[in-house]
This record gives C-alpha cells, sequence and structure tokens, in this order.
C-alpha cells in the first residue's frame, strides 16, 4: 500500500494540485504496488483548539488537506490502472464522503480509541485495515470489539511503530505474530523506518499480507523531512524483492519481544492520540495538563 498522507503537496504550497495527486497513483501502478491511500482531514476537527493555540504550527497544516472532490478523480484514476483506492477519514463525516470512493478504510493508530469513528466506519460494511502503534493488546482488542460489533466483517490489523522515523531496532515485529495469533486476523506491517531489511524482514519471516509505506515523488512533499518517506528509486527495488523473497529467515533483534505494547519512542506520541469523548487530539488528560 502506498501512503500517500501529505505528500501530495509539496512543502511550502498552500494546496495540493489534483496533477500531483494523480502523479502519485500512478507512480503506484508502476512501482508494483496493489493499493494506494490517502488521509481525509480538516485541522480544525482534527485537534483541539488548545493545541491549536499552544502549537500555531500546526495550523500551517492546514495546506496539507486533501480537498474533497480529489477523492472521485483519484479513486477513479487508481481503478482504471488496476489499483484499490483507500483513505483515512479524520472526521466522522469524512467516512459518508469517503464511502462511494474507496475499496476499504483505514483508521490510523491515533484514532483507534475514538469508538464512535470506529463504528461509522464498521456501518459501512466495506474492509476495514487498522493501524496499532502505539497501543496496548488490550487497547487492539477493545477496538476490533467495537469495530466487530458495529458490522465490521473483513479486519487486517497493521503493526506499527509510530514514531517517525521508526528506529530499526525498535520494530518490534514479532508482535505481527502475536497479532496473528491472538485475533486470527490478517497483519501487515505499516512502515516507519525507510529500511529495507525491516520490510524484507516483515515480508519474509513473519508472512504479512499487507507493507504499507509512506512514498513521496521527489523529495519535495510536504511529510518527506520528517524521514519517513520512501522515494520510488529506494522502495522498488525493496518491492521486486519482497515479491520474490517469501520465505522462512534466522532470528533477527529487529523482531522484538512481540509483546504489544507501546515502545519507549511512542510513549509521549500516546497523549496525542484522540479523546474517545470529544474526538479530538491530544487526549483530554494532556489538555488539562496545559
Amino acid at each position: 500500500m502506498a501512503e500517500v498522507s501529505s505528500n501530495h503537496v509539496r512543502e511550502g504550497e498552500a494546496v495540493g494540485a489534483i496533477e500531483r495527486g494523480l502523479g502519485f497513483v500512478e507512480c503506484a501502478a508502476r512501482l508494483g504496488c496493489s493499493t494506494i491511500k490517502f488521509q481525509q482531514f480538516q485541522i480544525d476537527s482534527l485537534y483541539a483548539p488548545e493545541a491549536l493555540a499552544r502549537d500555531a504550527s500546526l495550523l500551517e497544516r492546514k495546506a496539507w488537506e486533501l480537498p474533497e472532490a480529489h477523492n472521485a478523480l483519484l479513486a477513479e484514476r487508481a481503478h482504471e490502472l488496476g489499483l484499490e483506492y483507500s483513505s483515512t477519514p479524520l472526521y466522522l463525516r469524512a467516512v459518508e464522503l469517503l464511502e462511494p470512493h474507496v475499496d476499504y478504510f483505514k483508521v490510523a493508530s491515533y484514532q483507534l480509541l475514538w469508538d464512535e469513528l470506529l463504528r461509522e466506519v464498521a456501518r459501512t460494511r466495506k474492509p476495514v485495515v487498522l493501524s496499532t502503534g502505539m497501543a496496548t493488546l488490550t487497547e487492539v482488542k477493545h477496538a476490533v470489539d467495537v469495530l466487530w460489533d458495529a458490522g465490521c466483517r473483513e479486519l487486517m490489523l497493521l503493526h506499527c511503530v509510530s514514531s517517525y522515523p521508526c528506529r530499526p531496532e525498535d520494530s518490534n515485529l514479532a508482535a505481527i505474530g502475536t497479532l496473528r495469533g491472538v485475533f486470527g486476523s490478517a497483519v501487515g506491517w505499516s512502515d516507519h523506518s525507510v529500511d529495507p531489511g525491516v520490510v524484507l524482514r516483515a515480508v519474509n519471516r513473519w508472512g504479512v499480507e499487507m507493507v504499507e509505506f509512506h512514498l513521496d515523488l521527489d523529495g519535495e512533499g510536504a511529510e518527506f523531512s520528517g524521514g519517513h518517506c520512501w522515494l520510488p528509486q529506494s522502495i522498488g527495488p525493496v518491492i521486486e524483492r519482497s515479491q520474490r523473497e517469501r520465505r522462512a529467515a534466522d532470528m533477527s533483534p529487529l523482531d522484538g519481544s512481540g509483546r504489544v505494547r507501546p515502545r519507549p519512542s511512542e510513549l509521549e506520541e500516546r497523549n496525542w492520540r484522540t479523546d474517545p469523548e470529544d474526538g479530538l487530539r491530544p487526549l483530554r488528560s494532556t489538555r488539562a495538563q496545559w
């Protein structure tokens, strides 16, 4: 899965052009991806007012918002090229907006606590891909139960580490086996490491059914400077190799303990998850300390 996130906007631009978004779709098809994903958010409904007042730079991310009308064009082009189209809804109305266009919904790890969003996504009866970054096993179980009770019948869990970038030694890839054993569901790896060894280990040793990676076209995307995005010339050989090599491998320190719990590098980010009561970031307990 090629994750465009906010790289559809060049750094410093006021808004992303549809031509650049379509360029991502065509690049993903050339790379051999099976699916491409965007994000649908509005800054004013993503962050709490206290967060926006505390950090004015968050308001600059308004330029990263994907125009809602772009989804129809992006999905149409993706389907023409044989790709599935997906998006992450980060406000409730986005679920209804995206429903006609997406083949499945992706729920970000930051939204895992927000039961109302989980129920709204499950209501569509479309497949759901849920990232588990920062979460404890108990939190993952709760989210899975909410999705299941609300009507979701096709679920994939993506193990990830929600630090940007993720150090390879923090990958804890054995958690893939834990999630598969506990939930009996398909499990994938959402990569923030930009490390070929991590991706290939997830594929060859842990047999993931999906790899999600952040893609940028040219190093000019709004999120590229974060260090967690791949360029086409870097990820292309990894995709080709991973498609050839799905085999068992020896133990590796990249596997970690396999326990599903937040990594030390994720502890601060946990505070910035969506609060389950008002649907805003960060958690109300964090805001109360300000």
